[in-house]
């Protein structure tokens, strides 16, 4: 039986004006960086069900049970507000549960959690991802900081991997570049896997709490951090699976 997988978040929509002369229009466009990501697992030990960020903010479990339907949950580039503020709550000044004390529990139980980086990761562009003191950021194995947590490389850096570990096994020590990532900082009792060169900043970190098990990649799944080169790689997939095997409690990733 396959192991179940949300992947929540890593979906945007965008708006345009066009000018031409004396005329002007607008256009909106949807975009989502999770394709290459999910393909991946296609024909894997792995069901992995998108759940974009405009519908989490409705469909998202509001409770344990729904959370744990699942044997692992990725949040990538969805902010805390989406998950906190429910139409019911936003709209309607009605009490809905806080779905980050859920998750807080859901690993706490035994669940696997993953954030991944991008702009409305950890704390986020302008700090408007706002998970810094969060009961996320309790079971993280990183600390948000208080602002704005981006650092753009557009030179590139190529990862350091630092720990032997699981996650990163059978990927060598020769990785493609990056091209940004959060700043964070490492929890005591977390295991730092991978750093940024020069900043010695955590790129990958490990940690547990409770019975579960959580994962920081500080960098993003796909554009603008992650490029084509990477995506390309060899061990892009081996990354990803291993990341989940371990999360999962699989034992042949321990």
């Amino acid at each position: 039986m396959k192991k179940s997988v949300l992947l929540a978040g890593e979906s945007w929509t965008s708006t345009a004006t066009h000018v031409k002369g004396f005329d002007l229009f607008a256009s909106v466009t949807y975009h989502t960086g999770s394709q290459q990501f999910m393909a991946l697992f296609e024909d894997s030990a792995y069901a992995l069900t998108h759940m974009p960020s405009h519908d989490a903010q409705t469909r998202f479990p509001s409770t344990l049970e729904g959370l744990q339907a699942y044997d692992a949950i990725i949040l990538s580039d969805i902010g805390a507000n989406t998950l906190l503020l429910h139409p019911d709550t936003w709209a309607q000044s009605r009490r809905t549960p806080n779905r980050l004390k859920l998750l807080r529990d859901y690993v706490e139980a035994g669940g696997g959690l993953m954030m991944i980086g991008g702009y409305l990761s950890f704390q986020g562009i302008n700090g408007s991802a706002r998970f810094r003191n969060t009961p996320v950021e309790a079971v993280l194995p990183v600390r948000c900081l208080p602002w704005d947590d981006r650092v753009e490389v557009p030179e590139g850096f190529t990862p350091e991997i630092v720990a032997h570990h699981p996650v990163v096994a059978g990927l060598g020590a020769s990785w493609p570049h990056l091209l940004g990532y959060n700043e964070v900082e490492l929890k005591s009792d977390a295991t730092i896997i991978a750093s940024v060169p020069e900043t010695g900043h955590p790129l990958l970190a490990a940690g547990q709490y409770g019975a579960g098990r959580t994962l920081a990649w500080t960098s993003d799944m796909s554009v603008h951090w992650l490029p084509p080169e990477f995506s390309a790689w060899e061990g892009y997939g081996r990354l990803w699976r291993n990341c989940l095997d371990w999360l999962t409690h699989d034992t042949a990733a321990r």
